[in-house]
């Protein structure tokens, strides 16, 4: 029997967030997709975790499987979860339904298919209040909506608007606001600013990093642009193929690439300088998880391939104390 969790003044523990060679698989009519594959990695309180990699490699699997919500036909097939020491995974419906918001919370990628188009923006806001907190009045839900609004920077005025009627970047807003509306102790943002213009896509950082440092959140940011963790995160994970293939504090990380698929991802970033070559790309896709590769999952794409590449390569702590997947790190 589980006992319901309490978290509210829970502050003993060292991370805020312990993943443990998780693994998520999907069944299709195909075959098993081994989408997560034994992947693990810690978060302390206050930091900004970058989980980046090319469409397909896990990333967004791993964050819905934070909050125990991998849509069908996606089955987590083992390992652990731990949020302030509780196991996630452990949880019973009731229990886990208790910590999505109120403790950790997710910002879609979409807000257009987000949003529910037929309600205005403020009862967004106010449902998520009332659903944790249904003793709270109407009116103190509705000022408690409003003044998250303005943080946001969203007029008190459009408390009344539909979706549709705001730009991208302020339903991106509406739905960090959903996200924040209970003052949750994780925040996983899943391609926060993947449907943005560059301009608003700085401003939604820019907004991200002032609430971090105001409100003292602990942050997931899954992206695949690898050039935005730069001014967000402390530390980034690498994934591949359902793997991670690199972990390492975000300045050593541009400093020094060490995996290959890395190394080609840094190559990737568009240069803007006067002398800019053609632009890189990693030649080739990521395999097919329902037949993973043996060895190396990388490589059939790697410059560097060589006969051991045939075998598994571990996920090696370097002298710095980074991670990595790859014999030739060194």
């Amino acid at each position: 029997m589980i006992v319901k969790p309490d978290l509210s003044e829970r502050s003993e523990t060292e991370h805020l967030l312990e993943v443990c060679n998780l693994s998520v698989d999907y069944l299709t009519a195909k075959g098993t997709v081994k989408a997560v594959r034994d992947v693990s990695f810690t978060l302390d309180k206050g930091k900004t975790l970058g989980i980046v990699g090319e469409s397909g490699c896990g990333k967004s699997t791993l964050g819905f499987s934070i909050i125990r919500c991998v849509p069908p036909p996606g089955v987590i097939r083992g390992g652990s979860i731990l949020f302030e020491g509780i196991d996630i995974l452990k949880l019973s419906e009731e229990d886990i339904r208790q910590i999505r918001g109120r403790y950790i919370s997710m910002i879609m990628q979409d807000p257009m298919t987000s949003l529910n188009p037929v309600m205005r923006v403020g009862e967004h806001i106010t449902e998520m209040i009332a659903a944790h907190d249904p003793s709270l009045a109407k009116e103190e839900r509705k000022k408690r909506a409003i003044l998250l609004m303005e943080k946001l920077g969203i007029l008190k005025e459009r408390f009344e608007d539909y979706p549709h009627q705001f730009s991208g970047g302020m339903r991106q807003r509406v739905m960090i606001g959903l996200a924040l509306a209970l003052n949750p102790k994780l925040v996983i943002a899943d391609e926060p600013t993947t449907s943005l213009d560059a301009l608003v896509e700085a401003q939604i950082l820019t907004l991200l990093n002032n609430l971090r440092s105001q409100l003292g959140l602990t942050m997931m940011l899954i992206t695949h642009n690898i050039g935005i963790v730069a001014e967000t995160c402390d530390k980034v994970i690498i994934m591949y193929a359902g793997e991670v293939v690199e972990e390492s504090p975000t300045l050593d990380l541009f400093e020094k690439p060490l995996h290959p698929y890395t190394q080609g991802l840094l190559r990737a970033v568009p240069n803007i300088r006067l002398d800019q070559q053609d632009l890189y790309w990693i030649p080739g896709s990521p395999p097919d998880l329902i037949n993973p590769p043996e060895g190396c999952s990388f490589q059939q794409r790697c410059p560097y391939a060589f006969a051991k590449c045939k075998k598994q390569p571990p996920l090696t702590t370097t002298s710095a104390g980074r991670k990595v997947r790859c014999f030739l790190y060194h």
